[in-house]
């Protein structure tokens, strides 16, 4: 052992033994306040990021909820409009029935009137040529002895029938 003593490596080993317990003494606490303040900062950040993924999750079923209330929404708007247009469309339906009858009924009517008015006219043309007619034959066949006595019986018949 006094051989051990005399060697400086086994003082040098021996002062690096003791200033490595030295710094390990002095640093040890350092070391840890800096790995405990790193650990604390990661414990931080894993628990802000925990509390926005329960933000975001709360988030997206806020969002997946509305998007829910909307579709529900436009469907129900679609419902509507799909009702609207089958009353809208029934509601055509029946005031085009009754402008087609209306104007049914009118065709008619102008039909008949222009089948009266027709008639009217005939009969019209055909009293007409027989005045025309008549006159004719009574010139042709009543002389004017004979026309002076059928003047005279009528105006006797017109006195008969004014009393």
């Amino acid at each position: 052992m006094a051989h051990l003593m005399e060697d400086p490596a086994f003082w040098v080993a021996v002062a690096f033994v003791i200033f490595a317990a030295f710094m390990l003494w002095k640093v040890s606490s350092k070391i840890t306040d800096a790995l405990d303040g790193r650990a604390a900062g990661i414990s931080k950040e894993l628990d802000d990021a925990a509390a926005l993924r329960e933000e975001a999750q709360a988030l997206l079923a806020s969002y997946q909820r509305k998007q829910r209330d909307a579709l529900a929404e436009a469907d129900d708007i679609v419902a509507q409009a799909k009702v609207e247009a089958e009353r809208l469309a029934a509601d055509a339906e029946v005031a085009l029935e009754a402008e087609i009858k209306r104007r049914t009924e009118m065709a008619l009517e102008k039909i008949t009137q222009a089948e009266t008015q027709v008639v009217q006219e005939v009969r019209n043309t055909a009293i007409d040529v027989a005045i025309k007619a008549a006159g004719s034959l009574i010139k042709e066949n009543i002389d004017e002895a004979k026309a002076a006595s059928l003047i005279n019986e009528s105006i006797g018949d017109i006195e008969g029938k004014l009393h």
